[in-house]
């Protein structure tokens, strides 16, 4: 049973940020995301997916404009761009957030719930996201693609498979993400890295937001397995986050070596599409943190 918490009012200054729009591209993501069959109604199907298509990329030209500016700082030159994509880890939005010492130290069960349904019910599957993103890249740049892939896959061994980890985490906790008690920002986040995967003009910046994950996620993955340490969680609940707590180190220098210079070296006009699909992965981050806070640390809510 999800647990029941304060709900935030919509941003109230964007069409997209809000309840009513991210669940809809949410539902829509989930279908057109799943093996399916031939149908006969493709003509009002297609209508429909091309509706939805302008208003996804409506939305991702929103979180665009959020994050030019700033990614237009970006250098055009493989060491200066690493440099500058490798500081984000400190300066980008989201990083030292107070919720993840408050997790590891602090938190209670019932927030620790909360938070981990909440990041389940807003996960847009890692896995999927690098197969759709490695289509057509420059082969260097792909094969790294494709050793994450694997590793995410668990290297042939289902019991390490994201999926299935992530579904140990959520059984042990008795948690059944849904989208209907999902905050918006959690659904922003992961439609965002569906956007960008799934429309090829977007591509590069699908490169830079999963390259922005495994930058700065390992930290935030400590955090939260030593909290479930602490509240006496066993290893399956942790085995999740105490993986990608050590993996995403590796994989983030790799990224960083095979991917994005490769990529910026063969062409500099790159650079400001990667950097600006960073910024909009870790601001819908941090619109999600700030979230989480809100309910958890408000007046009246289990937060301890």
């Amino acid at each position: 049973m999800a647990t029941a918490y304060r709900r935030a009012e919509s941003d109230g200054r964007s069409p997209f940020l809000n309840d009513g729009f991210q669940r809809k591209l949410a539902r829509w993501n989930r279908r057109r995301l799943a093996p399916g069959f031939p149908s006969a109604a493709w003509t009002r199907q297609r209508e429909e997916e091309a509706r939805l298509q302008a208003e996804e990329l409506g939305f991702l030209d929103a979180l665009r404009s959020e994050v030019t500016e700033r990614a237009a700082e970006a250098p055009d030159d493989p060491d200066g761009f690493i440099a500058w994509f490798e500081a984000l880890k400190e300066s980008g939005p989201g990083q030292g957030d107070p919720l993840f010492p408050w997790l590891a130290e602090t938190a209670g069960v019932e927030p620790f719930r909360y938070f981990l349904e909440q990041e389940a019910a807003g996960e847009a599957g890692f896995d999927d996201l690098t197969a759709l993103t490695l289509v057509r890249m420059p082969a260097t740049a792909k094969m790294e693609l494709a050793n994450n892939f694997w590793d995410e896959m668990g290297r042939g061994n289902p019991k390490g498979m994201h999926g299935p980890m992530l579904s140990g985490l959520l059984d042990e906790l008795g948690l059944a993400p849904e989208i209907e008690t999902t905050v918006w920002e959690s659904l922003a986040l992961a439609n965002a890295m569906t956007a960008m995967a799934a429309n090829r003009g977007y591509a590069w910046h699908s490169v830079g937001a999963l390259g922005a994950i495994e930058l700065t996620a390992p930290g935030r993955s400590r955090a939260v397995a030593d909290g479930l340490r602490r509240l006496g969680f066993g290893g399956k609940a942790r085995r999740y986050f105490e993986l990608h707590a050590t993996l995403d180190l590796r994989h983030s220098a790799d990224w960083n070596a095979k991917v994005l210079r490769p990529l910026v070296e063969e062409e500099p006009r790159r650079a400001a599409a990667i950097a600006e699909g960073a910024l909009i992965r870790l601001a819908a981050g941090a619109r999600c943190f700030a979230r989480y806070r809100r309910a958890l640390w408000s007046p009246g809510t289990a937060a301890g």
